[in-house]
């Protein structure tokens, strides 16, 4: 009986050197490529969390020098985060945080720098919409109509569609083209929600310009030649 057991064990020996000499150089790479994308996947990952913890250290520095009124600490920091975390969103917040501080400090030029920069490298949409729309509105401070134009015929998510036929009016009235801004109002108008307050907004446009956004009514065009908020003429 013994010996029995030991044939059947022998045999079951020689199947599993047999199955080891087919398939074990297979078996052998296959858990090596396992192995060796879970380590990437970790240090990936490790990578990704000290990427946005420096990130995140350097937008305070941001934040601080913005803060503080100090241009020349915020070039410095900004500039950094653009150069070495120009990926993240904290970058795109922080050009657009610095943007603004440029724009209160006179510095026009940097504030467009800081706009464009996010309009045209942030990897997110939403970033991008709001760089444009800020961009617009200070090419339209310096008169720069159709250069704000350019930057709202750009491809907007959804969302932001209403804000930008809304820009687009504010920036018809003040080229004198009446009825341009109306359809453009008109279109703001019907995208927005009907609880959003900025539709209530555009609603005191349209009425100062003679239109009745809920009948669909122009006034005769005396009344259509009203001036709205922001009219230059």
């Amino acid at each position: 009986m013994a010996k029995q057991l030991d044939l059947e064990e022998q045999e079951q020996l020689d199947e599993l050197k047999h199955f080891w000499k087919t398939y074990g150089n297979l078996i052998t790479w296959a858990l090596i490529a396992v192995l060796g994308a879970f380590a990437a996947w970790n240090g990936y990952q490790y990578w990704q969390r000290t990427q946005a913890l420096q990130a995140a250290a350097l937008f305070d520095e941001v934040d601080r020098s913005a803060a503080a009124g100090d241009l020349g600490r915020l070039n410095r920091s900004l500039a950094d985060m653009k150069d070495k975390f120009g990926g993240t969103t904290y970058a795109q917040q922080a050009a657009l945080l610095a943007a603004k501080v440029y724009f209160e400090a006179d510095k026009a030029d940097a504030a467009k720098d800081a706009l464009l920069w996010v309009s045209e490298k942030a990897s997110d949409e939403g970033y991008q919409a709001v760089a444009r729309l800020r961009l617009a509105g200070l090419m339209v401070s310096q008169k720069a109509y159709d250069d704000a134009l350019k930057q709202l015929d750009a491809k907007f998510p959804k969302d932001f569609e209403p804000l930008v036929f809304d820009r687009k009016g504010d920036i018809a009235i003040l080229q004198g083209k009446t009825p341009e801004a109306i359809a453009n109002y008109e279109k703001a108008y019907k995208l927005f929600g009907e609880r959003a307050e900025y539709r209530r907004l555009v609603e005191v446009k349209l009425n100062a310009l003679g239109v009745d956004p809920l009948a669909g009514v122009v006034a005769p065009t005396n009344a259509a030649a009203a001036s709205v908020p922001g009219d230059k003429k």
